[in-house]
């Protein structure tokens, strides 16, 4: 039975072992020629301004996790919009279903303040 997995044992090692090496010999081959312009902070062109250990307002970190669960729930109307011929009316309740359960989300974070930036 466990013989079944040494290809996959096989592969991570294989695949560890590539990334390991690659790092190894990019430190050890690498040109380095650090000077003060490399070593800088490059932020679009403009001299950064404070320090980088500011810290974030909770709203931020809020309204970025919701766009990440609002904008992944959007990528399963991909896959549903190439099988809707095959799926028939079944597909298409099942999908009102699925974004009716989006909005009322979304309608709940609105209604709670979630998506605004000033208190």
């Amino acid at each position: 039975m466990l013989l079944s997995y040494l290809p996959i044992v096989l592969f991570v090692l294989l695949a560890a072992g590539f990334a390991l090496a690659t790092l190894f010999l990019s430190s050890v081959l690498g040109p380095r020629r650090p000077s003060k312009d490399k070593l800088s902070p490059y932020e679009c062109g403009i001299d950064p301004v404070g320090s980088a250990r500011e810290r974030f307002s909770v709203k931020f970190y809020l309204v970025a996790m919701l766009f990440i669960v609002f904008d992944i729930e959007i990528v399963f109307l991909y896959p549903w919009a190439v099988v809707l011929h095959s799926l028939k009316l079944f597909g298409l309740v099942e999908m009102i279903f699925f974004l009716g359960i989006l909005l009322v989300g979304l309608l709940y974070v609105w209604k709670k303040g979630g998506l605004e930036w000033t208190s």
